[in-house]
């Protein structure tokens, strides 16, 4: 057995780099890498990469789950509740003609957002070492 010589603790080992979350956030927004911002962060529509293309990062902790719904769950709703509420009150269109619009608005709308909802929240995951996204990290 040899003798390892004992690694002397520094402050610059406790504090990893400091990651901009909200470059991050829209970088994954544009279904980009949160890392580079160059490589593609989704293989499929909601399907993750397991890693970027361009810089090597890897994807394959992340963690979004049903966050990304709830989330545009309420952002479609945020929206599209005061515009039901304003038409019904002022101008009381017949039920038929309301369903045939708003239905297809929430769901284009929801499909719309779930993409680029989900690469901000894996965004967020990164900027925050979340999940397995820290260095040396295996949570």
């Amino acid at each position: 057995m040899t003798v390892t010589e004992a690694k002397v603790w520094t402050p610059a080992d406790a504090v990893p780099e400091k990651r901009n979350v909200w470059t991050a956030m829209k970088r994954g927004l544009r279904g980009r890498c949160p890392n580079c911002g160059e490589g593609k962060l989704f293989r499929a529509f909601l399907k993750v990469d397991d890693h970027c293309s361009k810089c090597g990062q890897d994807f394959t902790h992340h963690r979004a789950d049903d966050l990304p719904a709830y989330l545009v769950i309420v952002i479609v709703g945020h929206i599209l509740v005061p515009i039901i509420l304003w038409i019904e009150t002022d101008y009381a269109p017949a039920v038929w003609l309301q369903l045939s619009i708003y239905l297809p608005f929430t769901l284009i709308a929801s499909l719309l957002l779930l993409q680029p909802v989900k690469g901000a929240v894996v965004g967020l995951q990164w900027a925050f070492r979340m999940h397995g996204f820290g260095e040396g990290n295996t949570d």
